[in-house]
Protein backbone atom coordinates (compact mmCIF):
# COMPACT_ATOMS: atom_id res chain seq x y z
CA UNK A 1 0.00 0.00 0.00
CA UNK A 2 3.07 2.48 0.83
CA UNK A 3 3.82 2.28 -3.22
CA UNK A 4 0.38 4.09 -3.53
CA UNK A 5 1.33 7.05 -1.35
CA UNK A 6 4.32 7.54 -3.32
CA UNK A 7 2.80 8.23 -6.10
CA UNK A 8 2.25 12.08 -4.96
CA UNK A 9 1.32 13.47 -8.19
CA UNK A 10 -2.06 11.25 -8.81
CA UNK A 11 -2.58 11.36 -4.93
CA UNK A 12 -5.62 13.83 -5.67
CA UNK A 13 -6.80 11.64 -8.18
CA UNK A 14 -6.96 8.81 -5.89
CA UNK A 15 -8.43 10.83 -3.14
CA UNK A 16 -11.10 12.48 -5.34
CA UNK A 17 -12.47 9.17 -6.30
CA UNK A 18 -13.81 9.20 -3.11
CA UNK A 19 -14.56 12.89 -1.60
CA UNK A 20 -16.58 14.08 -4.56
CA UNK A 21 -19.82 12.17 -3.20
CA UNK A 22 -19.53 14.46 -0.80
CA UNK A 23 -19.65 17.66 -3.28
CA UNK A 24 -16.80 18.53 -1.14
CA UNK A 25 -13.04 18.98 -1.91
CA UNK A 26 -10.43 18.04 0.36
CA UNK A 27 -9.59 21.57 1.81
CA UNK A 28 -13.72 21.33 2.97
CA UNK A 29 -12.42 18.50 5.31
CA UNK A 30 -9.08 19.82 6.22
CA UNK A 31 -10.55 23.75 7.52
CA UNK A 32 -13.48 21.70 9.02
CA UNK A 33 -11.25 19.46 11.25
CA UNK A 34 -8.94 22.61 12.31
CA UNK A 35 -11.93 24.54 13.01
CA UNK A 36 -12.95 22.26 15.67
CA UNK A 37 -10.11 21.40 16.61
CA UNK A 38 -8.66 24.90 17.44
CA UNK A 39 -12.34 25.45 19.42
CA UNK A 40 -11.59 22.62 21.95
CA UNK A 41 -7.77 23.60 23.05
CA UNK A 42 -7.94 24.66 26.65
CA UNK A 43 -7.55 28.02 27.08
CA UNK A 44 -4.39 29.17 28.09
CA UNK A 45 -3.04 26.60 26.15
CA UNK A 46 0.05 27.75 24.10
CA UNK A 47 0.83 25.55 20.62
CA UNK A 48 4.70 26.17 20.22
CA UNK A 49 5.01 23.29 18.19
CA UNK A 50 3.05 20.86 15.83
CA UNK A 51 3.61 17.22 14.45
CA UNK A 52 1.68 16.19 11.58
CA UNK A 53 1.63 12.58 11.95
CA UNK A 54 1.80 10.67 8.67
CA UNK A 55 1.35 14.26 6.74
CA UNK A 56 1.47 12.36 3.10
CA UNK A 57 2.18 15.21 0.82
CA UNK A 58 1.57 18.07 3.25
CA UNK A 59 -1.47 19.75 2.24
CA UNK A 60 -3.16 19.75 5.89
CA UNK A 61 0.59 20.69 7.40
CA UNK A 62 0.80 24.10 5.55
CA UNK A 63 -2.65 25.22 6.72
CA UNK A 64 -1.56 24.68 10.84
CA UNK A 65 0.07 27.72 10.13
CA UNK A 66 -3.34 29.32 9.51
CA UNK A 67 -4.46 27.77 12.83
CA UNK A 68 -1.80 28.41 14.85
CA UNK A 69 0.25 30.87 13.51
CA UNK A 70 3.08 31.26 16.17
CA UNK A 71 3.87 27.36 15.81
CA UNK A 72 7.07 25.34 13.76
CA UNK A 73 5.72 22.60 12.17
CA UNK A 74 6.94 19.02 11.37
CA UNK A 75 5.41 16.74 9.38
CA UNK A 76 6.47 12.70 8.91
CA UNK A 77 5.67 9.78 7.22
CA UNK A 78 6.84 6.73 5.48
CA UNK A 79 6.21 7.56 1.94
CA UNK A 80 9.66 9.26 0.78
CA UNK A 81 8.31 10.32 -2.37
CA UNK A 82 5.03 11.88 -0.50
CA UNK A 83 7.58 13.99 1.70
CA UNK A 84 9.59 15.00 -1.32
CA UNK A 85 6.37 16.35 -3.18
CA UNK A 86 5.45 18.16 0.20
CA UNK A 87 8.88 19.61 0.53
CA UNK A 88 8.71 21.21 -3.06
CA UNK A 89 4.87 21.55 -2.55
CA UNK A 90 4.15 22.51 0.87
CA UNK A 91 7.45 23.93 2.31
CA UNK A 92 6.15 27.47 3.45
CA UNK A 93 9.12 29.08 2.35
CA UNK A 94 11.30 26.40 4.33
CA UNK A 95 9.57 26.72 8.06
CA UNK A 96 8.13 23.56 8.01
CA UNK A 97 10.22 20.42 8.34
CA UNK A 98 9.49 17.46 6.78
CA UNK A 99 11.01 13.75 8.02
CA UNK A 100 10.94 10.63 6.96
CA UNK A 101 9.54 8.20 10.18
CA UNK A 102 12.62 5.63 10.24
CA UNK A 103 14.81 8.88 10.44
CA UNK A 104 11.62 10.36 13.15
CA UNK A 105 13.43 10.46 17.32
CA UNK A 106 12.05 13.89 18.52
CA UNK A 107 11.25 13.34 22.23
CA UNK A 108 9.31 15.74 24.03
CA UNK A 109 9.42 18.48 21.76
CA UNK A 110 5.99 18.88 20.62
CA UNK A 111 2.63 20.75 22.36
CA UNK A 112 0.61 19.50 19.40
CA UNK A 113 -0.19 16.28 17.71
CA UNK A 114 -2.53 16.24 14.37
CA UNK A 115 -3.08 12.99 12.84
CA UNK A 116 -5.99 12.66 10.22
CA UNK A 117 -6.66 8.79 8.80
CA UNK A 118 -3.40 7.32 9.59
CA UNK A 119 -4.14 4.36 12.00
CA UNK A 120 -6.35 2.85 10.06
CA UNK A 121 -3.38 2.04 7.24
CA UNK A 122 -0.63 0.62 10.29
CA UNK A 123 -1.20 -3.17 10.64
CA UNK A 124 -2.81 -4.16 13.79
CA UNK A 125 0.62 -5.05 15.38
CA UNK A 126 2.11 -1.81 15.09
CA UNK A 127 -0.36 0.59 15.97
CA UNK A 128 0.52 0.33 19.52
CA UNK A 129 4.28 1.45 18.68
CA UNK A 130 3.09 4.10 16.60
CA UNK A 131 0.82 5.41 19.60
CA UNK A 132 3.82 5.67 21.69
CA UNK A 133 6.06 7.07 19.22
CA UNK A 134 3.38 9.96 19.31
CA UNK A 135 3.48 9.80 22.95
CA UNK A 136 7.23 9.88 23.40
CA UNK A 137 7.58 12.84 21.07
CA UNK A 138 4.76 15.23 22.70
CA UNK A 139 5.92 17.33 25.94
CA UNK A 140 4.14 16.65 28.96
CA UNK A 141 0.80 18.11 29.01
CA UNK A 142 1.20 17.57 24.92
CA UNK A 143 -1.77 17.32 23.31
CA UNK A 144 -2.97 14.40 20.50
CA UNK A 145 -5.79 15.01 18.22
CA UNK A 146 -6.15 11.44 16.18
CA UNK A 147 -8.90 11.60 13.46
CA UNK A 148 -10.00 8.89 11.90
CA UNK A 149 -12.75 7.78 9.36
CA UNK A 150 -16.06 6.46 11.28
CA UNK A 151 -17.04 2.94 10.20
CA UNK A 152 -20.18 3.41 11.57
CA UNK A 153 -21.19 6.04 8.84
CA UNK A 154 -22.38 3.87 5.93
CA UNK A 155 -20.82 7.36 3.37
CA UNK A 156 -17.53 6.60 4.95
CA UNK A 157 -17.69 2.89 3.61
CA UNK A 158 -18.91 4.08 0.34
CA UNK A 159 -15.85 6.99 -0.14
CA UNK A 160 -13.10 4.57 0.88
CA UNK A 161 -14.23 1.82 -1.25
CA UNK A 162 -13.35 4.07 -4.09
CA UNK A 163 -10.47 5.50 -2.79
CA UNK A 164 -7.43 3.40 -4.25
CA UNK A 165 -5.10 3.46 -1.12
CA UNK A 166 -7.89 3.10 1.43
CA UNK A 167 -9.58 -0.10 -0.11
CA UNK A 168 -7.27 -2.40 2.06
CA UNK A 169 -7.97 0.27 5.38
CA UNK A 170 -8.65 -1.46 8.41
CA UNK A 171 -11.19 1.50 10.10
CA UNK A 172 -11.20 1.85 13.55
CA UNK A 173 -14.65 2.01 15.92
CA UNK A 174 -14.02 4.50 18.95
CA UNK A 175 -14.10 2.49 21.36
CA UNK A 176 -10.68 0.61 19.47
CA UNK A 177 -8.91 4.37 19.11
CA UNK A 178 -10.15 4.80 23.09
CA UNK A 179 -8.40 1.78 23.83
CA UNK A 180 -5.24 2.63 21.80
CA UNK A 181 -4.56 6.01 22.96
CA UNK A 182 -5.49 4.63 27.26
CA UNK A 183 -3.08 1.87 26.56
CA UNK A 184 -0.44 4.14 25.26
CA UNK A 185 -0.42 6.26 28.47
CA UNK A 186 -3.08 9.24 27.28
CA UNK A 187 -6.07 11.09 29.23
CA UNK A 188 -9.17 11.89 27.60
CA UNK A 189 -9.50 15.33 27.50
CA UNK A 190 -13.12 15.27 25.63
CA UNK A 191 -15.62 12.81 24.95
CA UNK A 192 -15.03 12.12 20.80
CA UNK A 193 -16.58 14.48 18.46
CA UNK A 194 -18.26 13.29 15.40
CA UNK A 195 -18.02 15.78 12.28
CA UNK A 196 -19.21 15.73 8.58
CA UNK A 197 -22.83 14.90 8.76
CA UNK A 198 -24.25 16.24 5.99
CA UNK A 199 -23.04 16.06 1.85
CA UNK A 200 -23.23 19.81 -0.03
CA UNK A 201 -26.67 19.01 -1.54
CA UNK A 202 -27.69 18.81 1.83
CA UNK A 203 -25.28 21.97 3.37
CA UNK A 204 -28.13 23.90 4.73
CA UNK A 205 -28.29 21.73 7.32
CA UNK A 206 -25.19 22.11 8.27
CA UNK A 207 -25.83 24.62 11.14
CA UNK A 208 -27.62 22.14 13.14
CA UNK A 209 -25.00 19.49 13.03
CA UNK A 210 -23.53 20.72 16.55
CA UNK A 211 -26.11 19.40 17.72
CA UNK A 212 -25.30 15.46 16.87
CA UNK A 213 -21.71 16.57 17.82
CA UNK A 214 -21.21 13.03 20.01
CA UNK A 215 -23.74 11.20 18.13
CA UNK A 216 -21.46 8.58 16.55
CA UNK A 217 -22.48 9.09 12.87
CA UNK A 218 -20.35 11.41 11.41
CA UNK A 219 -18.19 11.02 8.59
CA UNK A 220 -15.33 11.39 10.81
CA UNK A 221 -14.55 11.37 13.92
CA UNK A 222 -11.56 12.90 16.72
CA UNK A 223 -10.43 11.87 20.17
CA UNK A 224 -7.93 15.05 22.01
CA UNK A 225 -5.68 13.42 24.16
CA UNK A 226 -3.07 14.75 26.56
CA UNK A 227 0.37 13.42 27.54
CA UNK A 228 0.42 13.55 31.54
Amino acid sequence: MEELFDKSAEYDDMLNKGISLSGEDKYFFIHGRFADLQKNIPAGKKINAVLDFGCGVGDATILIKKYFPHAAITGNDTAAEALKYAREKNSDNGKIRYIEIKDFNLKNEFDLCYVNGVFHHIPLDQRADAAKMIYDALKPGGLLALFENNPLNPGTKMVMSRIPFDKDAITLVPSETRKLLETAGFKLKIKPRFLFYFPKFLSFLRPIEKLFIHFPMGAQYYFLAEKE
